[in-house]
């Protein structure tokens, strides 16, 4: 762990100064974050030799180059000698702060050392330029006062030769430094710098915290208690904060938000050292909760870079209650894989796979078959990053960030090389036939990097002639305030730069559905039932079932259209015969066979459709018995023989019907008296019983009332072929 020199003591700090001034724009929230961290920073007077050698080195390889004409100070290429390795994160953190730093101020102490005299210098080579720029920083932040000597420190020789060189002409330095104020007109180093880098760091101090839950480890409710014993309180929102403070986030159930002054105290948390709240940039856990929600049960998810392994982890964590599978490209080193599994092995993520090849080389394989979702987080210009030291070291970018940042802008030739290369990834990630979602995401504010991007790889038909071909699909995350809707109209979700959170872009590209496809029954109530929505409930005997009436119409539909064109010609014959001259006795006789003709046609049509039901019958007349009349039957003749001769299709399914037919509803048919004409034996003329008697043709079976039903004298129900025969069945 990188150690910071003590303090030469309260008389060595001026806050009103301008070096003070100029630190209170060094990320001190970044690096770290509580009062007491920041005071540290003001009394410092001096890192240790690695850190500047470190930085140097980041410098070098980032420092701004100038044309032939307007060179004054040279830089050496290659790496500085005598370079050691990063030993831990807050070691990295302070040597790329101190490059960057440097970076924004370059040609401000180039100046300076123009104006003092002291370069162009014989004793100390260009190789060394870049450490002497990044002392030369970090020296008049502290008034060129010598650095307190480590007993435990390994000094660096160029560290010690450079820094006994600046201290040497520090009266000369100090003066060329008031000359270039008084030309800007600045009271501070700030001031000289362009306004867009002032509200960049402005909005970076003020930035809060995200972190999101391991919930393989702990769950959102026991977070919420163990910060309450840790003194938090939670409010409704980032506007509430004050004192120990967290709040929800909107966009992510699983993300909690802190004030940027808390992340000293957070770090201590053994919630934190035992990985179970993990600190990330929003935009990374957006891409993920996007790409979770595109994810069926068993699908599987690639991302095309590992970029940070925070992402991987939080992809991991969300998937963990399904059967799919993280495949990461682009691990290439065993030491990478060993470090990364190590990792994940501690956060208890167990359906991760790494995969050496890049993104750009890999095919769909075997392995890969069940990959229905790509994450494409594809590197950009960066330029919606406020914190940018701590998005390069979470997310594993690359330093050359820092030049654009400490410039405002992105030169136009790297833009359109950050462009070609996304919309190449982007196109690729649509070969793979089997994905059906693709999960593009960047934190630039240009449009070239994100919807034209977008729209020129869904106008390219990457996909294929033969594959169904991609569509932008609405955000998948909610929307929460009316700015994010207006931003969002266009199907893409964006987030603005603001003091709350960096810049987000998000497209969610998905497959057209083939209209040939259809998703069997069967697969839904899999897929739920492997969601646990149907719990309790067996699939298979209902399965069984529904085969056998699958296949019984199969045997029975094909006769059921001919036995039913049988009965009603039949019926049709019947009424042919009955409705000749001379074989009716009254027009009241033939407007009742009219009716009964009716009835027995939709008795027929009930049968068949599965209708039949019985309707009450109306109170009779009691009737006269009369021993010259026929005998008849305890049930109605033409709807009982109806009734059976459809009886066993009563389950058969409902064949499908045409145009012609209408569907008749059941209803209480009612009808007049009758008046039944009858014979002596003695062959006497046809006298008219003055006897009512009334008839329903609903389908029921006692249709004359109780009392007269048991003076009848009872016989065998007729078959169809009977009624056929007899000419007058009614009598």
């Amino acid at each position: 762990m990188p150690v910071l020199r003590s303090s030469l003591g309260p008389s060595n700090v001026n806050i009103a100064s301008d070096t003070s001034s100029l630190h209170e724009m060094n990320f001190s929230n970044e690096v770290v974050i509580s009062e007491k961290s920041s005071t540290s920073l003001f009394e410092k007077n001096g890192y240790q030799d690695s850190i500047y050698l470190n930085a140097a080195n980041i410098f070098q390889g980032i420092h701004n180059e100038k044309p032939q004409d307007k060179i004054l100070v040279k830089y050496g290429h290659g790496p500085l000698p005598s370079l050691p390795d990063f030993k831990d994160e807050q070691f990295q953190r302070l040597s790329y702060e101190l490059a960057f730093n440097a970076l924004k101020y370059q040609d401000v102490l180039e100046t300076v050392l123009i104006d003092s005299g002291i370069y162009p210098t014989q004793s100390i080579s260009d190789q060394l330029t870049s450490l002497v720029v990044v002392m030369l920083y970090d020296l008049q932040d502290w008034k060129f006062e010598a650095r307190d000597n480590i007993d435990d420190e390994e000094q660096i020789a160029e560290v010690q030769e450079v820094e006994q060189y600046l201290c040497s002409f520090k009266t000369k330095l100090a003066a060329a430094l008031a000359r270039c104020r008084i030309k800007h007109d600045a009271l501070s180093l700030e001031h000289i710098l362009p306004e867009t880098i002032r509200k960049q760091e402005q909005r970076a101090s003020m930035l809060p915290l995200y972190v999101w839950v391991n919930s393989l480890k702990i769950s959102l409710e026991d977070v919420h208690s163990t910060l309450h014993k840790e003194g938090f309180t939670r409010v409704e929102s980032v506007s509430s904060f004050g004192g120990y403070s967290y709040c929800l986030d909107k966009h992510c159930e699983d993300v909690l938000i802190f004030p940027s002054t808390l992340k000293e105290k957070l770090l201590t948390l053994q919630l934190f050292s035992d990985y179970k709240l993990l600190l990330q940039d929003k935009s990374r856990s957006l891409a993920v909760h996007s790409a979770k929600a595109l994810l069926n049960m068993d699908d599987d998810i690639l991302i095309a870079h590992v970029g940070s392994w925070l992402t991987v982890a939080h992809m991991s964590v969300l998937t963990n209650q399904m059967t799919s599978k993280v495949f990461v490209c682009g691990v290439k080193s065993l030491a990478k894989e060993a470090e990364l599994r190590d990792l994940f092995a501690q956060m208890e993520c167990k359906n991760i796979v790494l995969l050496r090849e890049d993104f750009a080389n890999i095919e769909p394989t075997d392995k890969l078959q069940k990959v229905k979702v790509i994450l494409l987080l594809p590197r950009c210009s960066g330029l919606g990053v406020s914190n940018p030291i701590e998005f390069i070291l979470k997310e594993h970018e690359d330093a050359e960030l820092l030049r654009d940042l400490s410039q405002g802008s992105v030169a136009e030739d790297k833009l359109n090389s950050l462009a070609q290369q996304q919309l190449k990834e982007l196109s690729h990630a649509m070969q793979f036939s089997r994905v059906q979602a693709i999960v593009y995401c960047t934190c630039s504010v240009y449009p070239e990097e994100n919807e034209v991007v977008v729209n020129k790889a869904l106008a390219s038909g990457a996909e294929g002639p033969k594959a169904q071909p991609y569509k932008l699909c609405p955000p998948v995350l909610p929307l929460c305030c009316k700015s994010e809707i207006s931003l969002s109209a266009a199907n893409f979700f964006r987030l603005e730069q603001s003091d709350i959170s960096n810049s987000c872009f998000i497209a969610v590209l998905s497959r057209e559905r083939d209209p040939s496809e259809t998703v069997s029954v069967k697969d839904v109530l899999a897929r739920a039932a492997a969601k646990g929505l149907l719990e309790g409930i067996n699939l298979a005997k209902p399965a069984k079932r529904e085969e056998k009436k699958k296949k019984k119409p199969k045997v029975t539909q094909p006769k059921t259209p001919t036995k039913e064109a049988v009965i009603k010609s039949k019926i049709q014959e019947f009424l042919d015969r009955e409705m000749k001259p001379g074989m009716i006795e009254s027009d009241t006789s033939v407007s009742n066979i009219s009716n009964v003709s009716n009835i027995a046609s939709s008795a027929s049509q009930k049968s068949v459709n599965q209708t039949n039901s019985s309707v009450p019958l109306k109170k009779t007349v009691q009737p006269v018995l009369n021993s010259s009349l026929p005998m008849m039957s305890k049930n109605s003749l033409t709807a009982a023989s109806m009734q059976k001769m459809f009886e066993k299709h009563r389950n058969i399914r409902k064949p499908k019907l045409d145009d012609s037919v209408m569907v008749l509803k059941p209803v209480e048919i009612v009808l007049p008296p009758v008046m039944v004409p009858y014979f002596n034996p003695q062959g006497n003329r046809s006298q008219i019983s003055t006897n009512h008697y009334y008839y329903n043709w609903g389908g029921t079976y006692d249709t004359l009332s109780p009392s007269a039903s048991k003076k009848l004298i009872k016989t065998k129900e007729p078959s169809l072929s009977s009624t056929v025969k007899h000419s007058r069945p009614w009598l």
